[in-house]
């Protein structure tokens, strides 16, 4: 097996026309089971995503494998061609549409997994910004979309004939696509605002969605991500969830 890629709790490695990803005793035995079902249920939907192959234990470690998809992140291509970057966001946004056009009525909702998420950040947001950020989502209308959770370019490969594959479907729920909306944004804004804005301007264009709806849910994205407490992101995330109201 070869290395491709570590992350924090887990690696992932690369054994022929498969990829293993093996997490750390540390990590919940629950959310290992729950990314898999998951991916099995977004499966069921017919969306481009690399097939599950089985849940086991390999070497006394918790790992799910997946069909290998050869080809580069659209991370990766946007990089190397920045002079065609607004017909990659074009087609990034179509993918994500074509996620939010779906429906897997198993998965988790999004508005009780946010709900809970804001009230764990008592040490790190003051009561009243929590029962503000509570009141806001609660108010936000229910949908049952199929959402993301992590929509970026990093998750996307394209293959050698020019198809994407989405990846990581561990944090996937059914609610607001608006809302998922918002998160990608944020990942965007936390290492470029101008490619950001451009992300925002086009899912809105073709979504037809008004701009000042999807900054509605950006308090509340953000104070959700600020669980994960990933170095270097705290303080942007906190300037974000401070804000009431967006012009």
């Amino acid at each position: 097996m070869d290395l491709i890629a570590e992350r924090k709790e887990k690696k992932i490695y690369r054994d022929g026309d498969v990829v293993i990803k093996e997490f750390s005793e540390k990590f919940p035995k629950s959310d290992i089971l729950n990314e898999a079902l998951n991916q099995s249920r977004v499966e069921e939907t017919g969306l481009p995503i690399p097939a599950l192959k089985a849940v086991s234990v390999v070497n006394g470690q918790w790992a799910i494998t997946m069909e290998y998809v050869e080809g580069k992140t659209l991370e990766q291509i946007m990089q190397e061609d920045p002079d065609n970057i607004e017909k990659y966001m074009n087609d990034f946004v179509d993918l994500q549409l074509k996620v939010q056009s779906k429906k897997a009525p198993l998965l988790n909702k999004l508005k009780d997994k946010m709900n809970r998420k804001i009230s764990s950040l008592g040490g790190q947001v003051d009561a009243t910004i929590r029962y503000e950020l509570h009141t806001r989502l609660d108010s936000m209308p229910k949908h049952n979309k199929l959402c993301h959770g992590d929509f970026n370019p990093s998750n996307i490969i394209i293959d050698n004939e020019g198809n994407p594959h989405i990846l990581d479907w561990s944090h996937a729920t059914q609610g607001n696509a608006s809302a998922d909306a918002a998160r990608t944004y944020l990942l965007f804004a936390l290492k470029d605002k101008k490619l950001a804005d451009l992300y925002m301007d086009i899912f809105c264009r073709k979504s037809d969605t008004a701009k000042q709806y999807v900054q509605q849910w950006l308090p509340i994205v953000a104070a959700s991500q600020l669980v994960k407490r990933i170095p270097g992101e705290e303080e942007f995330l906190k300037s974000w969830v401070d804000v009431v109201d967006y012009q």
